[in-house]
């Protein structure tokens, strides 16, 4: 089938490839945004406590990072197809297994650590990995479109969980997510080769002279090269200011409000249908502000972008808390939240490029990704604490919004290191 549809279609072949990863990082995605729906569900169902809820999702985030650098060097040795096979596998089995726990220790194990490392595989050094590999032409756009799939993926998903949730009870919904996961596994395995020499084609847009070859695999260590890098970067100050930028991104997005606005609005009387919706609806803003994020980084200076974005959300997040949560105010939020939710992405990019060159970059902006990760993390749980001690999320989004501010101050602290090319990082 897979070497048939190829003979068809020549060397658009590739976007059948890439199509293909889309729909898995667009339902990892909606994995990564599940513990969000569950846990004003988990806690009437269980009654536990928000913040050992919390830390599942917590610790889920953390693997999510962490796991990326690891998952680009495994595609190196075993194969892209090999690898996402085993993710969407181990996140299909891990949520389905969630149906039937019954304390905080299966949360954790379910919805932290395999889903963590499921996701972790099946995300942006995924779409990398295929990008490179199956176009020479078209590589931004096609990467482009990868990078949204997370975006995609919440505004696709999230709606129709909570409504599930609502309806149905959180079970439907984790054996929902874990069906997804175990549909794109047969796809994965009959339409996505590992190269696409695999079934005689060249990568799209190669010369019709180019060889029709296999890329080599890299010689030596690359858990070495990738640590090696590290060292050298963290002695840098510019790899610190944009770690902690990077921190704080996370920090006050994913980890803070992917996590717990649904139940934040849940306790202030909105359903869990209508405030997924206004997940569903930054989401689509964020398709908007990301693509006008990387127009601009072409022109203007990434620092100064960097300081108003992160401005801008740190008011945001502030002004939440204090408004009354009506459909005006809220709607308000949206907006501009959401146009500001992973615009941060472009700039940093081109800053990391400029502080490190081209040879380093891409690994450093690896380690930089961990940190934002790791932020997300930081925010999942430290929400959830404060929920349980104080009552409410007011101080979690005020302490975040103070933090916005100071990711703005440290963005302009970045220098470029003399010789530093501009343009984006290729990843």
């Amino acid at each position: 089938m897979m070497i048939a549809l190829a003979r068809r279609l020549g060397q658009n072949y590739a976007f059948v490839a890439t199509a293909v990863v889309f729909l898995s990082l667009l339902v990892a995605a909606g994995l990564r945004a599940t513990p969000g729906v569950l846990i004003v569900p988990l806690e009437h169902a269980f009654g536990w406590s928000r913040d050992v809820i919390s830390l599942s999702a917590a610790i889920g985030i953390f693997l999510y990072g962490l796991a990326g650098p690891f998952a680009a060097a495994l595609m190196q040795r075993v194969g892209i197809r090999t690898v996402l096979v085993a993710a969407l596998a181990l996140m299909a089995a891990s949520s389905a297994a969630s149906a039937f726990m019954t304390s905080p220790l299966h949360l954790v194990l379910t919805w932290g650590v395999f889903t963590g490392i499921g996701t972790g595989c099946v995300a942006v050094v995924l779409g990398a990995a295929v990008v490179n590999r199956w176009f020479v032409e078209r590589r931004g756009l096609m990467m482009g479109l990868l990078t949204a799939s997370a975006a995609t993926g919440t505004l696709v998903f999230l709606p129709l969980l909570a409504a599930l949730a609502q309806h149905d009870g959180w079970r439907t919904v984790v054996v929902v997510v874990a069906a997804a996961c175990a549909i794109l596994i047969p796809l994965a395995l009959w339409l996505l080769p590992e190269h696409p020499a695999d079934v005689g084609l060249r990568p799209y847009g190669a010369p019709a002279d180019a060889p029709v070859a296999r890329a080599s695999t890299p010689s030596g260590s690359l858990l070495h090269s990738t640590f090696g890098t590290l060292a050298r970067a963290s002695r840098d100050r510019n790899f610190w200011f944009l770690f902690c930028t990077f921190f704080i991104c996370g920090f006050t997005t994913n980890g803070l409000v992917g996590t717990h606005f649904i139940a934040m609005c849940s306790d202030r009387g909105l359903g869990e249908v209508q405030a997924a919706g206004l997940l569903a609806a930054m989401g689509a803003f964020d398709l908007v502000g990301t693509t006008l994020s990387g127009w601009l980084t072409d022109r203007y200076d990434a620092r100064k972008l960097l300081f108003a974005y992160y401005g801008l959300r740190g008011i945001s997040l502030v002004f939440l808390p204090f408004s009354d949560f009506s459909f005006y105010s809220l709607g308000v939020f949206t907006v501009f939240y959401g146009l500001d939710w992973i615009a941060t992405v472009p700039p940093t990019l081109r800053l990391a490029n400029d502080a490190f060159g081209e040879r380093d970059a891409p690994v450093v902006f690896g380690w930089i990704v961990a940190g934002h990760q790791l932020g997300a993390a930081c925010a999942a749980f430290f929400a959830g604490a404060m929920r349980t001690i104080q009552g409410d999320y007011f101080y979690a989004f005020i302490i975040a919004g103070a933090t916005g501010v100071v990711a703005a101050l440290l963005a302009l602290q970045v220098r470029a290191r003399r010789g530093g090319s501009a343009g984006l990082v290729p990843i």
